[in-house]
């Protein structure tokens, strides 16, 4: 077996990246966002390990040579394992925004990095057109814990949890780690969502009976968190909650089981939750505030993604109709 060259040279530590990552803290940016740029950050660490290449010696060969590593299958993780496919532009965008965050901030601490900012170039991304599932198989997932659960229990968190995902738009985040207090009788529920961004969501009275369903049969707990789990590691924690992994895996399964194509996700409620809003004559401005976007812009291709929105908006406006 060939030797992981990783393993074989002594790891390369950017200089103040510890400093780097306090300062997005001290910003107040989340765990989880911090997670992210740390774990970029040491793929391209990994990157100077196997080619030998110091930091301070970096230039814009350098980088040209990292963007090509991105690009191929032998690249390693931040793990440290091989790679298994081929990264998407956007992803190996992100990883240079975090290049370019450090190098930003390095400079900005009198830290003078070998290569600035302005050397990492971005990528072209190819604009995929965004595709909706069809509102049937929408409703086939929400009903799917009644069809494939045995345990009752399971049945009610599984099914309000879906019902809330598609009834308010929002994120699988913001939906794992929301607490029982945000909810208030009317069914409004304050989200503080990315970017510290506050924001109130809307249950339909759909979700609200059955979001009431799994509130009368939820175990008394400890836990604020408002969905919990009811076996697995999170069982030993005073304050557990629901993974986001666990949701995803659930969503996954249910439609291999009904034979849905598409491959629809949590954030692929959130999709079309945004685009049967606009074909219902939604403003957009009024989606952008639901789904805490900052830029309309990020709304707008939500809204077009829909052919029938398209096709409708044709037929209605187009000066030779008749």
């Amino acid at each position: 077996m060939a030797k992981n060259p990783a393993n074989t040279a002594p790891a390369i530590r950017l200089p103040y990246l510890d400093d780097f990552l306090l300062n997005l803290q001290t910003n107040n940016f989340s765990m989880q966002t911090i997670y992210n740029y740390e774990r970029d950050l040491n793929v391209f660490e990994n990157f100077l390990t196997e080619n030998k290449i110091d930091f301070k010696e970096a230039d814009k060969k350098t980088i040209l040579n990292y963007k090509a590593y991105l690009t191929s299958l032998d690249r390693h993780t931040p793990k440290k394992m091989p790679g298994e496919k081929k990264l998407s532009s956007f992803s190996i965008n992100r990883m240079l925004s975090a290049l370019r965050s450090y190098l930003k901030f390095s400079i900005d601490m009198d830290f003078h990095p070998p290569i600035s900012p302005q050397m990492v170039g971005l990528l072209k991304t190819e604009r995929k057109k965004i595709r909706i599932s069809e509102f049937e198989h929408i409703i086939q997932l929400l009903e799917a814990p009644n069809v494939f659960e045995k345990n009752k229990k399971v049945i009610r968190r599984n099914r309000a949890m879906l019902e809330m995902l598609f009834a308010t738009g929002m994120r699988i985040s913001e939906l794992t780690n929301l607490k029982t207090e945000q909810i208030d009788k009317k069914g409004r529920i304050f989200i503080m969502g990315k970017g510290k961004k506050e924001r109130f969501v809307y249950l339909t009275p759909r979700a609200q009976k059955h979001l009431d369903s799994y509130l009368e049969n939820r175990p008394i707990t400890e836990s604020p968190y408002l969905f919990i789990p009811y076996s697995g590691r999170n069982m030993s924690k005073k304050y557990k909650k629901i993974s986001a992994n666990y949701l995803q895996q659930k969503i996954k399964d249910y439609r291999e089981f009904l034979g849905i194509n598409l491959p629809l996700s949590a954030h692929g409620f959130r999709r079309a939750f945004a685009t049967y809003l606009a074909e219902k004559g939604a403003s957009p401005a009024a989606i952008q505030i639901l789904l805490g976007h900052e830029s309309l812009d990020t709304t707008t291709r939500y809204v077009n993604a829909s052919n029938k929105f398209a096709e409708q908006t044709h037929r209605k406006f187009h000066p030779l109709k008749e």
